[in-house]
């Protein structure tokens, strides 16, 4: 039992025994730096309900909890805030509980709760991932793995844009220009080799546009009876009538494409559970539903034949789920992929989207047509909306090929890793193949920690050089302080397993370690509410920040008091589990040495 929910237990008898009252919630907060304390119970709501000053209200509680709880040995009233002091027996106690639960923190998931569904990455297959597909993926898995720490059961899936006139681009410009060329006979990987085409392609189309302009056309015009296009909207017409060289070309390009992409995830240290589903499986979906939906008047057809859904009630507007052709729009293929996942998944009780923030209209249209529709699960569909990166240079354009690659950007990082790490001069008695295993650790956390350290909702600017600092809130820096946990623990050659007797007195940096470590389940079960890899980032940098201030004031190896020594041992080793951990829920390796 946590401290604020031993604490509310007693509070609620407080106040029934002294106001004969029954409260449900007691509010608490950190105890501020100035006042004496441990933690502060916030005594202004029960005011109104009291009839009393708070003062008074305040020191009445805390003298009932002085006489009654062990745990409590003396308090403080500060205007409406009732400042605790805990004693040393009940920390001590609490970290001998759990000092030898290496998974503290995490909640084995029950067979009888609902999963959720993650999706992230789900990139078209016309070009290699890059910056933004990063975020999009460590943001994805990270909060995957949090709710899975939480005690869900959880599926990572992502959903692949195979089909279009954007494959279709890459796909004749290959025709045209690639002579026949694949990515073995040149060494480039698969989805790089198709990327280029898509660039080539756009090359292309653009000078056609130009030179239209000059015979007199407008810029719309041309962009429109541009040879390229014309093409590629053909090349699709045959890729939807199944013809058998279109489909195997798309087949056999598309596969160069999942290759690169497998790499590049395997690289990134990301994965997926459950099968890929495909947009070229999923597009008609949906428009069954649309019918049911049509049967029970959530749909409305208009005189043309198309099928609209009025949301204007709601605050939003009419969104078109089926063509007048009978052809289905994208929200119509969402609609049918999110029922098909039910049914693919029958126990999976809610969805996660990581989708940019430009389709923050798209799925607050989606979600609220699926609870029109019925579905008990619609209820639990969150979009997790996330803000653009941008680096120092700028914003980055696909088509114009000026995006930054994913695999480049983590061959970047490694290098810049290896830079540092040697001008600090750190590396000594390492073997190259240690050295380079290190490097990727480094360069990859550092990457990792920069990208989710930011809430996801906001814009973001990576800066690589800054990211891999070794001081201040970065992924090198905690791992550093890992890696000098370990050594202290190497260091430590005598019997450090023991239990600590509760009566040993412990110095005010332990007690603020263990109340750091004491707050890691509710942190990880308010990430996972709440979607945000962010607290799990910033709370590992306060419990580092803590841990380097217990290092610098307190003695460990050197101390006397081999009680006190054990036990600092004991701390150290817990502090550096909960952040191997904490790390591990953002997708972070930890080193050994550094």
């Amino acid at each position: 039992m946590t401290l604020q929910e031993t604490l509310t237990t007693h509070i609620q008898k407080a106040v029934q025994s002294i106001f004969d009252l029954t409260i449900d919630k007691v509010e608490f907060q950190s105890t501020r730096k100035d006042f004496e304390g441990d933690i502060t119970m916030v005594v202004f709501p029960l005011v109104k309900a009291l009839k009393g000053n708070p003062v008074e209200i305040g020191n009445k509680i805390g003298n009932y909890l002085v006489e009654n709880v062990e745990e409590v040995e003396k308090f403080n009233v500060v205007a409406g805030f009732l400042n605790i002091v805990i004693s040393d027996a009940f920390y001590v106690n609490f970290f001998n509980s759990i000092k030898n639960n290496d998974t503290f923190g995490f909640v084995t998931p029950k067979e009888s709760e609902k999963s959720v569904m993650v999706e992230y990455s789900s990139p078209n297959t016309n070009k290699p991932l890059h910056l933004g597909h990063i975020r999009n993926n460590l943001l994805g898995y990270s909060v995957a793995e949090i709710i899975k720490a939480s005690g869900k059961k959880v599926y990572k899936t992502q959903i692949i844009n195979d089909r279009g006139i954007h494959i279709c681009k890459s796909m004749l410009a290959w025709q045209k220009y690639g002579e026949g060329k694949t990515p073995e006979s040149t060494g480039l990987k698969g989805d790089k080799f198709v990327g280029n085409f898509y660039v080539e392609f756009d090359k292309q189309y653009k000078t056609e546009i130009k030179e239209l302009i000059t015979q007199g056309k407008t810029e719309e015009e041309a962009k429109k009876v541009a040879p390229s296009i014309l093409e590629a909207q053909e090349m699709l017409r045959k890729w939807e009538a199944g013809d058998e060289e279109t489909v195997m070309l798309w087949k056999t390009m598309n596969q160069w494409v999942y290759d690169g992409f497998e790499q590049t995830y395997k690289n990134l240290g990301v994965s997926f559970d459950i099968p890929n589903y495909y947009e070229s499986n999923t597009y008609l979906l949906g428009k069954e539903v649309v019918q049911l939906g049509l049967e029970k008047g959530i749909f409305e057809k208009d005189p043309d034949g198309s099928v609209w859904i009025d949301l204007t009630e709601d605050g939003l507007d009419r969104k078109i789920v089926l063509r007048a052709d009978g052809t289905s729009v994208y929200m119509t293929q969402d609609i049918g992929t999110a029922i098909q996942r039910v049914k693919d998944y029958p126990d999976v009780g809610g969805m996660v989207y990581t989708v940019g923030n430009e389709q923050d209209y798209h799925f607050k249209v989606l979600f609220l047509i699926l609870k029109k529709l019925g579905f008990d699960w619609a209820q639990n569909l969150y979009h997790l909306s996330y803000g653009m990166v941008e680096l120092p240079s700028g914003k980055m354009k696909s088509r114009e090929g000026t995006v930054v690659d994913a695999d480049d950007l983590m061959e970047e990082m490694t290098i810049t890793a290896k830079k540092i790490s040697e001008e600090l001069g750190k590396l000594d008695g390492y073997t190259n193949e240690e050295k380079a295993s290190l490097y990727e650790i480094i360069g990859l956390g550092a990457l990792k920690y920069y990208m989710l350290k930011v809430d996801p909702k906001k814009q973001m600017l990576f800066n690589p050089e800054e990211s891999v600092d070794f001081n201040g809130n970065t992924g090198p820096f905690i791992q550093y302080t890992y890696a000098r946990i370990q050594s202290i623990l190497r260091k430590s050659n005598f019997e450090y397993e023991q239990t600590v007797p509760s009566t040993i007195e412990i110095h005010e940096k332990e007690k603020e370690l263990i109340k750091l470590v004491q707050l890691f389940p509710d942190i990880i079960q308010n990430a996972a509410d709440n979607h945000s890899p962010a607290l799990i980032a910033n709370y590992t940098y306060d419990l580092v920040k803590e841990f380097n201030s217990f290092y610098q004031n307190v003695p460990i190896l050197p101390e006397q008091d081999m009680n006190k020594k054990v036990f600092r041992v004991q701390l150290s080793k817990t502090v550096g589990n909960t952040i191997k951990n904490a790390l591990q829920l953002l997708g972070i390796q930890v080193p050994e040495r550094m």
